[in-house]
């Protein structure tokens, strides 16, 4: 049998007619624990989402440190031939964290399931709700910094015409009305488009048509050609405007982890 490519986005039926093709897949379910109680797709492993982040104040979506990657992808039981295709029950930030945690790790074998398990169900495909155990394996990860982004990537380059920076969060957080930090308001010269407006509620949770959203892009200045640079509060839902732009074919994209939490807590640090 010839070994399936899947692409960095698949609908739900082509993976379903693809799966059993694919050598060493790895499909993960980013949803919540009683989400994935409740059904999810056949053979999918459930990583609670949380574990993603390094939870610690007072910028907790931060990437884990090493011992703990090392502790998830152990868990999963990745290896470099693995095929993960990632999916979750809110339309896309925790799935596209983990793609973006693959990333991290140098490990660029993924693909996302557009509209996760809400658009699995409404085209009514197989749902399980046993829980599926991960063939487990010790796993050593080394950290590609070339997506992740920190301060120092973001204060030299203000005002660079060939920089850009996507704020994902609400127009009221972006706008200073409210924070989850110390300051209210945003990097200056942020782009502001609430990542809610990726997801299609009437299209069972999928991305919204691509083309559009890359003119809306254009529109605004976040063009393929800047070193674009996406977060939100703790680079949650900022994952979905990262992997977006991954699947618009953008070259330059980093998220931002340490996100408001880290640059609304800091003192030292321009706020607009």
């Amino acid at each position: 049998m010839t070994e399936a490519a899947l692409p960095l986005l698949i609908e739900p039926e082509e993976f379903a007619a693809q799966r059993d093709g694919v050598a060493s897949l790895l499909l993960v379910d980013v949803s919540s624990p009683d989400a994935y109680r409740a059904g999810h797709i056949p053979g999918a492993i459930h990583l609670p989402p949380g574990v993603l982040q390094h939870g610690a104040p007072p910028a907790p979506g931060r990437i884990p440190e090493q011992a703990r990657l090392d502790e998830i992808f152990s868990y999963l039981g990745l290896t470099p031939d693995t095929h993960v295709v990632a999916y979750d029950d809110e339309g896309g930030g925790w799935a596209g964290r983990l793609l973006w945690t693959l990333d991290a790790i140098g490990h660029r074998n993924y693909s996302y399931l557009n509209g996760g398990i809400h658009a699995w169900r409404a085209a009514g495909l197989p749902e399980d709700t046993e829980i599926t155990q991960p063939d487990s394996q010790p796993v050593s990860v080394k950290l590609d910094t070339g997506p992740i982004a920190e301060v120092d990537d973001i204060l030299p380059r203000l005002g660079d015409s060939n920089f850009a920076i996507w704020d994902a969060r609400s127009a009221d957080e972006h706008n200073g009305l409210r924070s989850g930090s110390a300051r209210a308001g945003h990097i200056p010269g942020a782009i502001n488009i609430d990542w809610l407006e990726l997801i299609d509620r009437g299209n069972a949770m999928r991305l919204v048509n691509l083309e559009q959203l890359k003119d809306r892009l254009a529109g605004l200045g976040l063009t393929p050609d800047k070193d674009i640079i996406t977060h939100c509060q703790t680079h949650h839902r900022s994952s979905l405007t990262w992997l977006a732009m991954k699947i618009l074919g953008y070259p330059s994209v980093k998220g931002y982890h340490g996100s408001w939490g880290e640059w609304g807590n800091r003192d030292d640090l321009p706020v607009a």
